[in-house]
């Protein structure tokens, strides 16, 4: 086995194509697909029509071959893929960004021709998802035409992107009540409780969804049944309730635990936003006291990721 130099790192050496791959296959941790999340994401024509449109952006396609390496490839503005009409029966078909690299497959001169293009595999299975084997590139649509149709509409563009490496952002906030607090008596309609479960978080610029986890340990309910709702509030978009339902009688304690994923609005991105806890007690199932009090703990795990938008 010979082992590759390094490209660009010494004077004078003799630095192979392969090399280069190689270091962009390493840089890139051995993932492929999109560089951010709106790169690539195929439309219909502005005027729809016979074909479809891919927007700006870039990506990084590992080789099908072993110890091939690893390409880039950037998009600036939008490039027009032509669609062929359908026939009297239906078809599916991949859009890919393929690369061909005579070395190891196709017949593509890189001195007159482009190696890497946008390519349209026709007549693939209704579920396809992914580039023929053997075939370097990454899947951006699928479309499904039905028969005897020459217009590509939105409903029939199913994006198939992936982040090659996706980012994450995780932040944990941790509260202790310290008095003791009953529920207020607004019963019946959603209020913000316990007052230290608030929290501003800053979103960052590329989120794409965020995953809130509260935990509420040691929640104290005492004078007879309860029912309620809980549920975390971050900006203006509610969370899915969890249930709190008790019919002790004596004083007791429980941990409650939220969680939902929430997609992340433009207009979030860049900015801080208000993170609280919701609570919504319903009498007619129980009128029982809510409080929290020392010993008490709230706990609020919130996770950015990143997905193709």
């Amino acid at each position: 086995m010979t082992l590759v130099q390094p490209p660009m790192m010494v004077r004078g050496g003799h630095h192979p194509a392969r090399a280069m791959r190689l270091m962009i296959r390493d840089l890139a941790r051995g993932q492929q697909g999109i560089a951010e999340a709106a790169d690539l994401k195929v439309r219909p024509l502005e005027t729809p029509g016979a074909g479809v449109r891919v927007g700006d952006g870039s990506a990084l396609i590992h080789g099908a071959r072993p110890w091939q390496g690893a390409y880039t490839q950037t998009n600036i503005g939008d490039t027009t893929v032509d669609v062929p009409p359908t026939g009297p029966t239906a078809r599916t078909d991949l859009l890919i960004l393929r690369v061909e690299d005579p070395e190891y497959e196709g017949e593509r001169d890189p001195r007159r021709e482009d190696i890497g293009y946008f390519h349209l595999v026709q007549d693939v299975a209704r579920d396809a998802t992914d580039v023929p084997r053997g075939m370097t590139g990454i899947p951006l649509a699928r479309l499904t035409l039905p028969r005897n149709t020459g217009t590509v509409a939105a409903d029939m563009i199913t994006d198939l992107r992936q982040i090659a490496n996706p980012r994450t952002e995780r932040t944990t906030r941790v509260a202790h009540p310290d008095e003791t607090q009953k529920l207020p008596e607004k019963h019946d309609r959603w209020i913000a409780w316990p007052k230290e479960a608030a929290w501003d978080i800053a979103v960052p610029a590329w989120a794409t969804h965020v995953t809130i986890v509260v935990t509420v340990a040691g929640l104290r309910a005492g004078a007879g049944n309860v029912f309620a709702q809980m549920r975390t509030l971050f900006g203006e978009r509610n969370a899915t309730p969890t249930v709190v339902d008790d019919d002790g009688t004596t004083t007791r304690r429980s941990t409650v635990i939220l969680a939902d994923t929430l997609a992340v609005p433009d207009e979030y991105r860049g900015t801080r936003q208000h993170l609280a806890v919701q609570i919504d007690q319903i009498d007619k199932y129980g009128d029982g006291d809510l409080s929290v009090a020392k010993g008490t703990t709230v706990v609020a795990e919130v996770e950015f990721t990143e997905g193709p938008v």
